[in-house]
């Protein structure tokens, strides 16, 4: 934060006039190279003087001379001009352009179906040469992995269930819950289900990550309850075919059902309360340009497609 109103109001024209000023010590000199008038830089030197609170620089005949404030504030003026001009092109240095470039995921099935087919439809739309290579997720983030470098990311599902790891930075990508999903004719008329009636339905169990716990069995299993299941699949897609013509019902993520599963096939109900909600989140441990890419290219995925 700035210390003093003043200083807002200076901008980087005004820290420019300034480095010139005690460089050329002429007013003229110093107009003609940044291209603007006298007036601009006389201007520019009274915000200065105000700003710091000093003459800054004294007019004599041997030239504008610096005060000894103005002598000390140099160097750290002149760093930030460097800094600027980095910010401008060189934090931008990666760009994979044409070369083939390969980054190594862990994800689950909700990071494929939601958000990997427009990141991908980005990459060729821009005639870029990008693998990405995903790992299915297991019930426990990978860190060593993250750490060591053999991943570039990955995606989890928090805050509860595949809880970040403290020891890399985290982003939120999309919030979700999850949604009672029936074929058309076998929905109950009620628009959200009670608890027991959930426990009476019998339930097809899609794993999309390998794990033999989930959220919803863990949520039921701390109030004491169980549902029954007649299957389990691997996708959310195969449990929406098994359950198609069938009183079955399967429980899955909001937007995972308005993707897959057609309206003129299925019906959504409502969870019953106290079910939690969930969000998908990317963790990482390499701070380099080329990390930081992926994870802005993502960003852009996700919110292209309305996710955030």
């Amino acid at each position: 934060m700035l210390t003093s109103n003043a200083l807002r109001k200076l901008d980087m024209q005004d820290l420019m006039v300034f480095i010139a000023v005690h460089e050329q010590q002429n007013v003229t000199a110093v107009a003609e190279a940044l291209h603007v008038s006298q007036s601009t830089v006389s201007y520019c030197l009274k915000k200065l003087r105000g700003a710091f609170d000093d003459e800054l620089f004294i007019s004599t005949r041997a030239g504008m001379l610096p005060t000894l404030k103005a002598s000390a504030m140099l160097e750290p003026l002149r760093q930030i001009i460097e800094r600027i001009n980095l910010c401008h092109s060189g934090l931008a240095a990666y760009d994979p352009g044409q070369q083939a470039v390969t980054f190594n995921l862990c994800a689950p099935e909700y990071f494929e179906l939601l958000v990997l087919p427009r990141l991908l439809r980005h990459f060729d739309a821009e005639q870029r040469r990008v693998t990405i290579n995903v790992r299915k997720l297991d019930s426990h983030a990978p860190s060593e992995e993250l750490a060591d470098g053999r991943l570039d990311l990955v995606l989890g599902f928090g805050p509860d269930f595949h809880p970040p790891h403290p020891d890399f930075k985290c982003q939120v990508l999309v919030e979700d819950e999850l949604v009672c999903v029936f074929a058309k004719a076998a929905a109950p008329a009620e628009a959200r289900l009670s608890l027991q009636g959930f426990l009476e339905r019998r339930h097809v169990f899609p794993t999309p990550w390998t794990s033999d716990t989930n959220m919803i069995d863990g949520w039921l299993a701390r109030q004491g309850h169980k549902r029954q299941f007649v299957a389990q699949t691997n996708s959310y897609g195969a449990a929406l075919k098994m359950i198609a013509d069938s009183p079955l019902v399967v429980t899955m993520p909001r937007r995972i059902h308005r993707l897959l599963a057609s309206a003129d096939a299925f019906a959504s109900r409502e969870a019953p309360h106290g079910l939690p909600g969930f969000n998908l989140y990317m963790q990482w441990g390499d701070p380099g340009s080329a990390n930081q890419w992926l994870r802005e290219q993502i960003v852009k995925a996700c919110a292209d497609g309305g996710l955030i």
